[in-house]
């Protein structure tokens, strides 16, 4: 049996100002029920794109697939190195055996996987923001697609574990629910066992404003708008 590859688990906390602020590591959040919940900020780093295709999670899946974004996502955060919250692990196992009950491969869509705090799709507090959730659009050769192919598949993820947490047919939370099934485990935070937690953390609310932040707020208010912005 090969070696488990390992990833290199930072503090998200210690990376640069510009990071930091679309990373929001230990920020409060709130869900579309307005209920508070607290940001990861323990996540492994992904130096380059070969190494997030080399590096599995469990048998059947990659590192990769649960950050494939699209210009959603903010531009720093779809260069290398690229961060993802520890808790990914912790989904990848159940969805294991989501694929062993399904029989078939599952596919995560794009923008299905990790979604940061700063990704235009994050509007509220979603399991997407935590690594604990996935969109699927196909499993084996069969393109999830309609009410009764959906359902099915939700049935199949609620039989598989109590802790699969599924959305019904049609939902809408950023995307319409038409076509994949979203499985989620909740807002699963993971301390890996090589972090100290002995630091004093600052309320988020009392930081000091990031001067990237402040940077950015000028670059926005000195473009041009947008049919996308009105």
């Amino acid at each position: 049996m090969s070696e488990p590859q390992s990833i290199k688990v930072v503090d998200a906390c210690d990376l640069n100002d510009e990071l930091r602020f679309l990373l929001k590591p230990g920020g409060m959040v709130l869900d579309a029920q307005k209920r508070r919940h607290r940001l990861p900020r323990y996540f492994y780093e992904i130096p380059s794109h070969e190494a997030a295709m080399s590096i599995r999670l469990t048998q059947h899946f990659g590192l990769n697939e649960f950050t494939l974004v699209d210009l959603k996502e903010d531009p720093r955060l779809q260069e290398f190195p690229r961060y993802i919250p520890c808790a990914v692990r912790v989904l990848a196992f159940y969805l294991e055996q989501f694929r062993r009950d399904a029989g078939g491969s599952v596919h995560i869509a794009v923008n299905g996987g990790y979604r940061s705090p700063s990704h235009k799709l994050s509007q509220n507090a979603t399991p997407h923001m935590w690594a604990t959730a996935a969109d699927i659009y196909r499993i084996g050769s069969t393109i999830l697609k309609g009410k009764e192919t959906i359902e099915k598949y939700n049935g199949i993820a609620e039989d598989s574990s109590d802790d699969l947490h599924v959305l019904p047919y049609g939902h809408v939370t950023g995307l319409n629910a038409d076509d994949h099934v979203h499985l989620d485990l909740g807002y699963i935070t993971v301390i890996p066992r090589e972090i100290s937690e002995d630091r004093m953390e600052v309320p988020q609310e009392n930081k000091p404003r990031f001067a990237f932040e402040d940077r950015r707020r000028v670059e926005r208010r000195s473009q041009p708008a947008t049919s996308e912005d009105e």
